[in-house]
């Protein structure tokens, strides 16, 4: 009996324990089914991170120069002229204030004229008019020897030759100037410097890198144009120097350009060849437009030496004006009066430093006073 008992019993509890394991399945059964399946969320625009790029900078425009107007560089470039020219005029004037004025005195006026590059002829004729004027008008005194001196340097660098740049062309081409010289004078810069002063007059201006042999020449006009926002015309290294001035020239015309700039290679008046191919330069640019102007660029320290080159390329290439740079660091500005009366071509600029605006117009008053220290 008690067998069976704990029979009973032991049913009993297992068919409760399956009764709850039963409840409890079902349960969680019914808990899965209520809850909503949810999709994964779908990524919006906003939420998806796009890689983060390094902005683009726009390459800096470069900046043009406005270049200072020709009045106000020769004022400036003045002073710097004095400084350098006025140690024969100091001399000049010391000697012709001389209470008494010996043969040996005017030797000294002869050799201080000759050393500053004046020349033997243009010497010789001031020397003469000075010691008539002394006969005739009996005086010497420091005031009497500046004014003389002053009215007889003045005469011989001779005021009344036109020394107007002659950049402006006729039936609505360009104005044309060619630029020759030897190497070493300053020529690639002294064209850098008359863009200058004709951009400074609201001209527009052309460049043509002619000098094809001389890379540096070629960037150099490049980078002076872009500072001031003029176009370079250029062509391959080694190239044909007439075909760029030719092509430079040809597109002035087209794009109704007041004035293109022809930079040639600095070439050896000894080598009759290149002397040859400059003329050459000169008849193929003609075929586009005339020249209207050919300057000549001078260093003002080769005194004979630049008096020389003068004359082969006057005989080559018809040279309408001088440039003489360096004239600061010389006591020689007597060649002014010397190349002029050489050549029967005026002086027309003067460069007085490194600067991109120290190039000037030639005056001959200014000239004679910076002479005088005055």
């Amino acid at each position: 009996m008690r067998l069976v008992s704990d029979l009973v019993v032991y049913v009993i509890v297992a068919v409760a324990v399956l009764v709850l394991g039963a409840v409890g399945w079902f349960g969680l059964v019914v808990s899965r089914r209520r809850q909503p399946t949810e999709a994964p969320p779908v990524p919006t625009e906003e939420a998806v991170e796009a890689p983060v790029e390094a902005p683009i900078e726009e390459p800096a425009a470069p900046t043009v120069e406005r270049p200072a107007p020709p009045e106000g560089r020769l004022a400036r470039l003045r002073t710097r002229l004095a400084r350098s020219q006025s140690s024969l005029g100091r001399g000049l004037l010391a000697v012709l204030s001389r209470e008494r004025l010996d043969d040996e005195t005017w030797e000294e006026i002869e050799d201080a004229l000759l050393t500053a590059d004046v020349g033997v002829a243009p010497t010789q004729e001031l020397v003469e008019r000075l010691r008539a004027r002394l006969r005739a008008e009996g005086v010497a005194d420091p005031d009497w020897a500046r004014a003389t001196l002053r009215e007889e340097l003045i005469a011989l660098v001779d005021p009344e030759m036109d020394r107007g740049l002659r950049v402006d062309g006729s039936d609505g081409r360009p104005g044309v100037v060619l630029v020759v010289g030897v190497n070493g004078t300053g020529k690639t810069t002294t064209v850098a410097r008359i863009a200058r002063v004709l951009v400074a007059e609201d001209k527009s201006v052309l460049l043509g890198a002619a000098d094809t042999f001389r890379a540096a020449a070629v960037d150099q006009l490049t980078t002076w144009g872009e500072r001031i926002g003029v176009e370079t015309v250029r062509g391959p290294e080694g190239g044909d120097p007439a075909s760029v001035g030719f092509d430079a020239v040809k597109r002035g015309v087209d794009e109704d350009v007041d004035t293109v700039l022809v930079d040639t290679a600095g070439r050896l008046h000894t080598k009759a060849g290149l002397m040859d191919e400059l003329g050459k330069v000169k008849r193929v640019i003609e075929k586009q437009a005339p020249i209207t102007e050919v300057l000549l660029v001078i260093d003002a320290t080769t005194g004979q030496n630049g008096l020389t080159q003068a004359k082969v390329f006057a005989e080559v290439v018809d040279v309408s004006g001088i440039v003489l740079t360096k004239l600061d660091g010389t006591a020689k500005g007597g060649i002014v009066i010397q190349v002029q009366r050489e050549l029967g071509v005026p002086v027309k600029l003067v460069g007085l430093g490194e600067g991109a605006d120290d190039l000037a117009p030639f005056e001959a008053d200014a000239f004679v006073d910076a002479l005088l220290g005055d």
